[in-house]
């Protein structure tokens, strides 16, 4: 007997039903490749804690979206989708649908909804290694450039020899201005909406060059993004958010680092960092950006 969807644009009072089917699904993801990690699917405890933590990021993606989207059954979420778009690039931030009901249509359709190809000059994702997600994301016209994993290890304090100033980040129209120019040079375009919310939500750090912008860089107890004019600047900008993580107190440091940029990676095996065995691939629809001198935003909701 068919059964009935609706969909329907969500909204914020849906952001809690959104991140208990996130955590369902990625438990069942995390399952069914193998992986014994644990997570927070059946814990109600740890799943309250983690949602306070999340909440003000879900609130962000919410308030900034440019789609948000719901497949419901019996008014029961069972799938939902959000996209952005900032400076004409479009990243679908999410696309999640119910264990036993993925191959019902109902991420196609989603994916219809929040991710068209109409309205931008570029679409990516940052996609989990669920095939049959990066089947359903390679018909709609992205496809893998690189994997991202994350890098981790109990924090020490260690420096390396640099040149660069390290100075905190305020939110004001001339430090906007400065992170776009870095943006465009670096990711390709400009997010002033995610930048403000960086801002608000992790100390921003401005890498200074005899005056000069060299890149930027967040921390906290999630780290990222990291954008740097060159790439030779990874290790001293690493070792200072190491060092920062562990005088303040963080036991763990860890950062989301595309596969091409050989100078982090380089550096973190150096320092004995360990990957995780959970990767993640950078999806587009065309090349863009130069992520050899970039570290994704972390949790990798979007880039």
């Amino acid at each position: 007997m068919s059964v009935s969807v609706t969909y329907e644009q969500g909204k914020i009072s849906d952001n809690y039903e959104a991140y208990t089917l996130f955590e369902e699904t990625l438990a069942d993801l995390v399952g069914r490749l193998g992986f014994a990690g644990a997570t927070s699917w059946g814990d109600e405890q740890k799943l309250e804690k983690l949602w306070h933590i999340r909440r003000p990021l879900y609130e962000h993606l919410t308030h900034t979206a440019e789609h948000f989207w719901l497949a419901k059954i019996n008014e029961e979420v069972v799938g939902f989708a959000r996209s952005t778009l900032r400076d004409g690039v479009r990243e679908l931030t999410e696309l999640f649908v119910k264990p036993g009901t993925q191959s019902s249509g109902l991420g196609r359709q989603l994916i219809e909804r929040a991710f068209p190809e109409a309205g931008a000059e570029h679409r990516i994702i940052i996609a989990t290694s669920d095939f049959r997600a990066q089947a359903l994301y390679l018909k709609s016209g992205v496809f893998p450039r690189f994997p991202i994993y994350f890098f981790g290890r109990q924090s020490e304090q260690v420096s390396v020899a640099s040149d660069l100033a390290f100075v905190p980040l305020e939110n004001t129209e001339e430090t906007m201005a400065t992170l776009a120019d870095i943006d465009k040079n670096v990711i390709g375009f400009r997010r002033d909406a995610d930048h403000a919310w960086f801002l608000a939500n992790r100390e921003g750090v401005l890498y200074v060059r005899d005056g000069r912008p060299a890149g930027y860089g967040y921390l906290g107890h999630n780290n990222g993004p990291f954008a740097l004019l060159d790439a030779a600047d990874f290790p001293a900008v690493l070792a200072h958010a190491e060092s920062a993580a562990h005088a303040a107190g963080r036991n763990e440091f860890g950062v989301e680092v595309p596969m091409v940029n050989e100078t982090a990676v380089t550096y973190l095996l150096s320092r004995n960092f360990k990957m995780d065995v959970f990767m993640a691939m950078f999806m587009s629809d065309r090349p863009l950006g130069n992520f050899d001198r970039y570290i994704v935003t972390s949790p990798p909701f979007f880039v």
